[in-house]
């Protein structure tokens, strides 16, 4: 039997490299989207810490005590690599996206759809959690030199509280932000500061009791005296 070797053989070797011709520019062009990806995405994480560093982002996260919760949580990088490998992963998904949408795969690329739409909520709740750090930075400094004027011992308990206070405000935000429910942690958190405010308040009253007797008498004497 006549076996007919180029129908079996060769052209489906043909049909294999004309495959191969035609997928190539798209491959390269892939290639090409993932590689200039990466050099943007690698570039903007840079420039993101360098700027943040540059405003003192992490020392605010510092002395609001973020920094040491992220520590004991066992994250070694500081708040601002974190905030600039966000941006990187941001910028890699998108990339992704390009790439299977130049590949066909229009199911997976969907997915990818729907976590970039959802980028812009994480981008503003990193925003709320930042300003409310800073801020909360800010105000705890003012806090600490307005109470030691006034020679108030607990002025760093009364900054540091002040602080832990704005900070879990913002946090608040920033879960409402992503569209997380927060009714039971708003309920709860506000029963908590609400607690610590009594205690604070009951603290300062009875340590300031003897002062305010002082003052009191002071202002006695200094009528009698008219």
């Amino acid at each position: 039997m006549y076996m007919d070797w180029s129908a079996i053989v060769i052209e489906p070797v043909k049909a294999m490299l004309v495959r191969a011709a035609t997928f190539l520019p798209t491959l390269i062009g892939i290639l090409v989207i993932l590689v200039v990806g990466w050099i943007i995405a690698a570039v903007l994480k840079n420039v993101v810490v360098k700027l943040l560093k540059m405003i003192q982002f992490d020392a605010a996260s510092e002395k609001s005590g973020l920094a040491d919760v992220l520590r004991k949580g066992g994250i070694k990088n500081t708040l601002s690599e974190l905030m600039g490998g966000l941006v990187y992963w941001i910028i890699m998904l998108l990339v992704f996206m390009a790439s299977l949408n130049a590949l066909g795969m229009t199911v997976v690329a969907s997915l990818l759809d729907k976590v970039i739409l959802y980028i812009p909520n994480v981008i503003a709740a990193i925003f709320i959690i930042s300003l409310g750090i800073f801020f909360a930075s800010i105000i705890g400094s003012i806090v600490m030199t307005a109470s030691m004027n006034a020679g108030i011992k607990q002025a760093k308990l009364l900054s540091q509280v002040t602080q832990t206070v704005i900070v879990i405000f913002a946090a608040i935000m920033t879960l409402e932000q992503l569209n997380i429910a927060t009714a039971i942690l708003n309920t709860t958190i506000t029963v908590l500061l609400g607690a610590i405010g009594l205690a604070f308040a009951l603290a300062v009253g009875l340590g300031s009791k003897d002062i305010a007797g002082r003052l009191m008498q002071e202002l006695v004497d200094k009528l009698k005296g008219k």
